[in-house]
């Protein structure tokens, strides 16, 4: 698909997040119209050229069938604001981009679903599934038959091994590794630097202590 067949993005956010997605979005050329942010985006260089809506209602100024919609608002553990925002825009009949980074790989043997969002020196191995909305960070890994829920956030450098399943609403740190066949229950949250060597149940929060995982 070549862009002019490519609809044009509006970004939701704009904080550090959103100015990684925009300049993912920038280098493959991609048509910005507008950013989505109540607040000014300060001294990020990389929105002053675009539009500024200040509201979440100024959508309407687009029809949901002529753009496609990019989530810039990052993710943190237990905080379902990013969530809440896509299903708010979604049941106006907006859809959400998936983004992926020129340098990311992913192997042809991976699925990718819809509005994931995958960060340059990202990894996705063969048999893989990334699911909706979530984000795969800079230099995560996610190998061999993962199946990754919705709505989960592999930080930097966090490392899922083969067969890892993880559910939604799950938050990897950066730099924790999971090792194979583990599962990650909904809503749990590893910390950064955790190895995680068991399955993890719902809501659990587990982190490393002294070369130890503890669980609260």
């Amino acid at each position: 698909m070549s862009n002019l067949e490519l609809k044009p993005l509006v970004i939701i956010g704009g904080g550090g997040h959103a100015s990684v997605l925009v300049d993912i979005l920038l280098s493959q050329q991609r048509t910005i119209i507008a950013i989505i942010s109540p607040e000014k985006n300060g001294e990020r260089s990389i929105f002053e050229e675009f539009k500024r809506l200040s509201n979440d209602i100024d959508i309407h100024s687009y029809d949901c069938k002529e753009v496609n919609l990019v989530n810039g608002i990052g993710m943190l553990p237990k905080n379902l604001l990013r969530r809440r925002v896509n299903q708010y825009y979604l049941s106006l009949g907006y859809q959400f981009e998936t983004v992926v980074a020129d340098n990311a790989y992913v192997s042809p043997f991976a699925r990718i679903d819809k509005g994931a969002q995958i960060l340059s020196g990202a990894i996705i191995q063969t048999g893989a599934v990334v699911g909706a909305h979530t984000i795969a960070n800079t230099g995560s890994i996610v190998e061999h038959d993962c199946v990754v829920g919705d709505y989960n956030h592999i930080g930097p450098r966090a490392t899922l091994c083969g067969q890892v399943l993880t559910e939604e609403n799950v938050f990897v740190g950066a730099g924790a590794t999971v090792i194979q066949s583990v599962c990650l229950a909904q809503n749990c949250v590893i910390g950064a630097g955790a190895t995680i060597v068991r399955n993890i149940n719902r809501d659990v929060v587990a982190f490393s202590s002294n070369s130890h995982i503890e669980k609260s």
